[in-house]
């Protein structure tokens, strides 16, 4: 995109960006919300480990679902207005949570806010790519991440005890009003910035419009490449988020107060790992290292971190165990981050909201995939060994993957961010 001749001083860029990720953070409340509180709702509506895989499944299919649509709608409105539209609607759909009296009304609950929410992760990736040059973006993944991360530690020390004063469904409600207090930070540091509320795909036809439609964008490989990727990958990390509490408490009879300790080191790791990694990949690319060497370096590394998971079942101490999913969450961010950042390095800038859409739209499908087994397999007196060896391999199998569709990682010539 063509450099402004007003551009936004490095200050507002992280400022924005930062209330971008506070609003992520809110977002992303319900998922750790309905982990964290599983037996209350198991409790209150009669649910097995099948239901509540099931649960989790209809709000990874309607977000995955939603992706279709939302990369264009972030393309198509750009960085300010998809800002808007998308805080409001998830804000709204994690409050109806307030309301749902019924199994069939948490499902709705559920279904609106993984449709609303799926505007976050575009709209992060594109709001990077807008902001910050190509070198900077693998530091502001990993500072979102990080972000994230801090934000999912708190959870499980605040969500208890909202629960205790307001109950499970007042907690979704919480998280509904944050994001409406994200949205009106946002809208003061944005107040008269014109670069933020371009739009990035013509409505004119002629203008050359078809060349962005999906079926241009699924016919390059490079696509193929990140969303096969990010699948693989990502399977791992919904398999994680929907049932590590769970682990914790079938293997080590831990209660909702007593999980909150584990789980902040599950995503400290998260947060850390992303951070490192971005950071060791900003310095690597400022010294003249190819795009190439540091995002598959990166990822074979972060590939590697996750290998030994099944070794936790092999533990009986608590503590080494905790430690270990922590570092299977940093060695996951550290994967997903190269996988981002190489969007915005290959994606030309019009398009990087549907390619990250669709590549979320793949990472939601597994996600989908991996609830329904996950509940089944538990069900069935598997356990938990079949579930951890697939997330061992999971992450070089994406690598190999993305190695054979992309061996090659190439700038586009359309790198440059917004009013650089």
């Amino acid at each position: 995109m063509a450099a402004n001749s007003s551009p936004l001083s490095a200050r507002l860029r992280w400022s924005l960006f930062t209330v971008l990720c506070i609003a992520g953070v809110f977002n992303a409340m319900d998922r750790p919300i309905i982990a964290i509180l599983k037996p209350d709702m198991m409790d209150d509506f009669g649910w097995s480990d099948s239901d509540f895989g099931d649960l989790a499944a209809v709000t990874q299919f309607s977000a995955a679902f939603a992706f279709l649509f939302t990369g264009w709608l972030v393309d198509r409105l750009g960085v300010h207005r998809s800002m808007q539209v998308g805080a409001s609607a998830w804000s709204i759909a994690a409050m109806a949570h307030g309301w749902a009296m019924t199994t069939w009304q948490v499902v709705a609950a559920r279904m609106g806010l993984g449709v609303t929410e799926a505007v976050q992760t575009p709209l992060t990736i594109k709001t990077v790519a807008t902001l910050f040059a190509p070198d900077q973006r693998s530091f502001a993944f990993g500072f979102a991440t990080m972000l994230a991360g801090a934000g999912t530690i708190a959870m499980p020390f605040v969500i208890p005890a909202l629960a205790l004063s307001v109950g499970w469904r007042g907690a979704l409600v919480a998280g509904g009003i944050g994001g409406f207090l994200s949205l009106v930070a946002w809208m003061w540091l944005a107040r008269g910035l014109t670069q933020l509320r371009e739009t990035t795909i013509s409505t004119n036809p002629a203008a050359g419009e078809t060349a962005d439609t999906y079926g241009a964008i699924l016919a390059n490989r490079k696509t193929w490449a990140i969303i096969g990727a990010k699948a693989l990958s990502d399977m791992t990390w919904w398999f994680i988020n929907f049932w590590l509490a769970d682990y914790y408490r079938k293997e080590f009879g831990l209660s909702t107060l007593e999980l909150a300790v584990p789980l902040a080191i599950a995503f400290a790791g998260s947060g850390l790992g992303a951070l490192l990694a971005g950071w060791v990949s900003t310095k690597l690319l400022e010294r003249g290292v190819s795009p190439n060497r540091v995002r598959k370096g990166v990822m074979l590394v972060c590939a590697l971190m996750v290998a030994p998971l099944p070794l936790v079942l092999q533990l009986n101490s608590f503590w080494p165990v905790a430690v270990m999913i922590g570092v299977v969450m940093a060695g996951h961010q550290g994967f997903s981050l190269s996988i981002f950042s190489t969007i915005t390095d290959v994606v030309p800038h019009a398009k990087v909201g549907r390619v990250t859409a669709f590549g979320a739209f793949m990472g939601n499908m597994g996600g989908v995939a991996i609830s329904l087994v996950t509940g089944r397999v538990l069900d069935a007196g598997f356990g938990f060994v079949p579930l951890f060896v697939f997330a061992a391999s999971s992450y070089l199998i994406a690598l190999a993957w993305f190695q054979w569709l992309l061996p090659t990682i190439r700038r586009h010539d359309d790198a440059l961010p917004l009013a650089a």
